[in-house]
């Protein structure tokens, strides 16, 4: 009942940041199409009816559902996102490169950028801010690297931002798509916006919680981890050269497959979701920090946690996750853990 409640609170929350637009030709007169896609997760069929009522004129000043493709896999994959995107896509779609929108300075993969350096992102995109963003990712892999982009564009306040849950299923279910090189999109100027702090957390701090935890009168934060069980427990390697894998003291495995639909790969159902995160023993009136190789399906973790109904309070994403933990902690501080 708990769940079921904080569920129904957590999607009116998400509800109410998706306002309605308002045509800049005159108060109180509606854009041609009104876009309100209601949930953070959305399916295709709620994506494909959001595009039919889209304007795809470039002299529109109405807001766009627009179409964000995130695809990225993995350095040891051998394959490329901009590949995929090019091979097959959603019409009118865009490419948000992972490997490319980070901060230039960190040598962690996928640090979160500058607010300038979003914002001159988002610009080149041609993406607005009044625009509705739908993230999806690759149909090889299924829901894997969007929520990252999503989670992104929330941390940098965009107000309608939304997952699809996955491109597998939009191209299974026969919905359209196209290839090849894509039009360039014609550049815009998108506002420098402000980082909202509380929706991350920083290697230092993580290093203080993960000292105190287990500790009679700490503070119960529960880290949880997307990474795969063998390299949580340390017996499977890292895909980066030269991490050690193994674990955050007292923190949880949630192998991003436990997430997932095993035949499409798309997120489970919120029922299923709360059974998962029930069975770890993840509080939902307690902080959660979610981690995961460097960042990218801790944000899975973070997506799941709001279609299972937990706050959207009191969540943080590990921005540098395993990757800036295994090459910062000093092996003499014991903060990388074993289980055989």
């Amino acid at each position: 009942m708990l769940l079921a409640s904080l569920r129904s609170s957590a999607l009116r929350g998400l509800r109410s940041s998706s306002p309605s637009f308002v045509s800049p030709l005159g108060a109180g007169r509606r854009a041609m199409s009104q876009y309100t896609l209601s949930s953070y997760i959305v399916t295709p069929a709620e994506l494909n009816t959001a595009l039919q009522k889209n304007v795809h004129s470039k002299l529109s000043t109405a807001p766009k559902v627009i179409p964000l493709c995130a695809s990225w896999f993995l350095p040891n994959d051998g394959r490329n996102g901009l590949d995929t995107f090019k091979e097959c896509r959603i019409p009118h779609a865009r490419f948000f490169d992972l490997d490319e929108v980070k901060d230039p300075d960190s040598i962690y993969p996928h640090m979160l950028p500058s607010a300038a350096q979003f914002a001159k992102a988002m610009g080149r995109l041609g993406i607005r801010r009044d625009d509705s963003v739908v993230v999806y990712d690759t149909k090889e892999l299924g829901l894997f690297s969007a929520p990252r982009v999503g989670w992104t564009l929330q941390t940098f306040g965009h107000p309608n931002v939304h997952v699809l849950n996955n491109f597998r299923k939009w191209v299974d279910e026969s919905y359209p798509t196209e290839s090849g090189i894509e039009a360039h999109p014609t550049e815009v100027e998108y506002p420098v916006p402000q980082l909202d702090q509380a929706k991350v957390i920083a290697f230092e701090e993580v290093k203080e919680i993960a000292k105190e935890l287990g500790k009679e009168g700490a503070e119960e934060v529960q880290i949880l981890d997307a990474r795969s069980l063998g390299r949580w427990k340390g017996t499977d390697p890292e895909p980066r050269e030269g991490v050690s894998s193994g674990h955050i003291p007292y923190s949880i495995s949630v192998p991003l497959p436990e997430l997932l639909d095993p035949n499409d790969k798309t997120l489970l159902p919120a029922s299923k979701l709360q059974e998962v995160f029930k069975s770890k023993g993840v509080d939902p009136s307690k902080p959660i920090v979610s981690s995961c190789g460097t960042g990218v399906n801790a944000a899975v973790i973070d997506a799941a946690l709001t279609e299972a109904g937990f706050p959207l309070q009191n969540r943080r994403v590990y921005d540098g996750s395993w990757t800036e933990w295994a090459q910062r902690v000093h092996p003499s501080e014991s903060l990388i853990r074993k289980t055989e």
